[in-house]
């Protein structure tokens, strides 16, 4: 087929929206808009050596879309403001839900099929769960603005009747790998491992203050960005088979879910589904560097202790069940890849 699928990632300057532009480079795919703020030269080398067509700033995305009037294939918005340390709710509103609002009105009025970044921030402190049913979303009660403003945003998604012809909202969770240097104590815990590590030959961890739980077997659900991008790219290789690469009526895509051919829309958790301690997360890095384990514990600061997760793990029923086959990376593995060729170097995805 001649006709090459344009393709836009905002946030295509950060952490994951830049794996996910080299991904799409390896799967041949270079009709690629970018959009991000673009302003931090620190996030320059996350995107510098991507193929791409076009790089338009966030705030200039839908008036050059409508200047330009390219005809749009796939959009992947991950573009948000993912600081859970920023207290004030309209910058929260702004990136993460009014913004939001416009990709998704522009992918239902030019039927383009959408895939999101929504978050396991939504689960708060984990009450009800971690299943990716709509039918529990009212009742989240996020622990910071951030999860707060992506719980907003999935609940206004799912009550829209006028939808893009596919969208799927991925609830991201504890996500490490490359390309995270710009993110500052936002980075991953094993980004701030490996430092500490090469700086004072140990890691500090947060000490339980939870009677059920021993010091650094605090859980969460880490996944590898290398499983994020793939994921997101499976979606969109499913909607291009499914409407035979994008020459189907678009009306049909109803047809085309109650038939198994795509995935349903809706939300869909993104992670292991497997928990793994801190303890186990700080040994494979040390495994990695052929260090012997040195972990120090220290009480978690008053501030967020009350707010701090003791467990987080992605109920992956539904994607299964949508399709998706592939092994997620363990944490082995995971944490080998990226310290070895990547933090060790200083290297880019």
């Amino acid at each position: 087929m001649d006709h090459k699928p344009v393709i836009i990632v905002t946030g295509a300057a950060g952490f994951i929206g830049s794996c996910l532009v080299g991904y799409l480079n390896q799967q041949g795919y270079y009709n690629i808009i970018i959009s991000d703020d673009f302003s931090r030269d620190d996030k320059l080398k996350n995107y510098v050596d991507k193929k791409y067509d076009v790089q338009v700033d966030r705030d200039d995305l839908f008036e050059w879309l409508q200047a330009d009037h390219t005809k749009v294939d796939f959009f992947f918005h991950l573009g948000a403001r993912t600081d859970t340390t920023e207290f004030d709710y309209s910058i929260h509103e702004r990136l993460n839900v009014a913004y939001s609002k416009d990709v998704w009105r522009y992918c239902t009025e030019k039927k383009v099929p959408l895939v999101y970044a929504s978050s396991a921030a939504t689960y708060g402190s984990g009450e009800l769960g971690y299943s990716d049913s709509h039918e529990i979303i009212d009742k989240l009660q996020p622990l910071n603005a951030y999860g707060v403003s992506k719980n907003e945003f999935d609940k206004w998604a799912v009550k829209q009747e006028e939808a893009p012809p596919f969208w799927a909202g991925l609830k991201f969770f504890n996500v490490y790998g490359p390309n995270e240097y710009h993110k500052a104590r936002m980075a991953s815990v094993i980004f701030h491992s490996f430092n500490q590590i090469q700086e004072k030959g140990k890691v500090r961890l947060f000490r339980s203050h939870h009677p059920d739980f021993k010091d650094g077997e605090q859980l969460r659900d880490f996944i590898y960005v290398n499983d994020v991008v793939a994921v997101c790219y499976w979606f969109m290789e499913k909607y291009e088979a499914a409407v035979s690469r994008f020459s189907t009526p678009q009306p049909a895509m109803t047809g085309l879910e109650a038939e198994g051919k795509l995935p349903a829309s809706g939300l869909y958790n993104l992670g292991t589904g497997k928990a793994r301690s801190f303890n186990d997360l700080v040994t494979a890095i040390f495994t990695a560097l052929k260090k012997q384990t040195n972990i120090e514990y220290f009480d978690t600061p008053l501030d967020i202790r009350d707010k701090y997760q003791y467990f987080t793990e992605a109920d992956m029923n539904k994607l299964r069940a949508a399709g998706y086959k592939k092994d997620f990376y363990s944490l082995e593995k995971g944490v080998a890849d990226y310290v070895k060729n990547y933090l060790a170097e200083h290297a880019y995805y």
